[in-house]
């Protein structure tokens, strides 16, 4: 399914009040009632909502991450400067662990034209550099969350155990001083600690929407990462904390 970015803003006003009307939304959105309903009908379809009389209710709990293809469009701009940069850092040669995300996501296209050693934590990379002639792709087994398409399970962990990377392009849900490195999934957390278990540098791509949240699971402390690759809309304060702490941070 692809989602509009009207219809993204409609599952964030449910995700904000649990409930919303088609006549506010037609008025907040700028559309006819018409418009709305049809919107409603398919975001229902995907599991995104569930339509009541007048309206909808969110199917998504407060404390449960937007799915991917709702988050995909959200900050793209952003995201795919974020990649970039990150990217850019790596060296021709490098073997790389790709976390995944819709951050991830883009990154794998950067990757792409690399000469690199890649192994991609999410399904979704893998149709993205394996068509990368100078990509040299490893995957790392497991089972694939749906939706999100990150590999998870013992498997996963198991095999970054035996392996040694030069860099991984870490991403995240949730980013603070206090909590650290967070995300919503608990398995997916156990193998992103895998992944810095196995990774001599760590590169972390964060848009600045991240700083505002704190998932479930922790991932690991911030002083546990090498660079931060965000955008310029990032806490000044944090920012300028992280440095004084000797982390290298990318406003992009």
């Amino acid at each position: 399914m692809v989602i509009d970015g009207r219809q993204v803003e409609i599952v964030r006003a449910l995700k904000a009040s649990e409930s919303v009307s088609v006549a506010d939304l037609a008025r907040d959105l700028n559309t006819s009632e018409v418009t709305i309903r049809r919107d409603l009908a398919e975001l229902e379809t995907a599991g995104l909502l569930r339509r009541v009389r007048g309206g909808a209710v969110s199917a998504v709990l407060r404390g449960d991450e937007l799915p991917f293809v709702l988050r995909e469009m959200e900050g793209a701009a952003e995201k795919a400067r974020i990649a970039a940069t990150a990217v850019n850092l790596i060296a021709d040669g490098e073997a790389v662990l790709l976390d995944g995300g819709t951050t991830g996501l883009a990154a794998a296209h950067e990757l792409s034209s690399r000469n690199v050693t890649v192994m991609p934590l999410a399904a979704h990379a893998i149709p993205v550099l394996l068509e990368a002639a100078t990509v040299r792709l490893l995957l790392p087994g497991g089972t694939v969350r749906s939706g999100e398409t990150s590999m998870v399970g013992p498997m996963v962990e198991q095999n970054l155990a035996t392996l040694r990377f030069d860099t991984v392009l870490l991403t995240c849900c949730g980013l603070s001083r206090k909590s650290g490195v967070t995300a919503y999934d608990m398995q997916d957390a156990a193998v992103k600690r895998a992944a810095l278990a196995s990774s001599t540098r760590v590169i972390a791509m964060a848009d600045s929407s991240k700083f505002t949240r704190t998932a479930l699971a922790v991932v690991c402390a911030l002083d546990r990462i090498d660079v931060l690759v965000t955008d310029v809309g990032a806490p000044q304060d944090v920012v300028a904390e992280l440095r004084d702490e000797g982390i290298q941070v990318l406003c992009v």
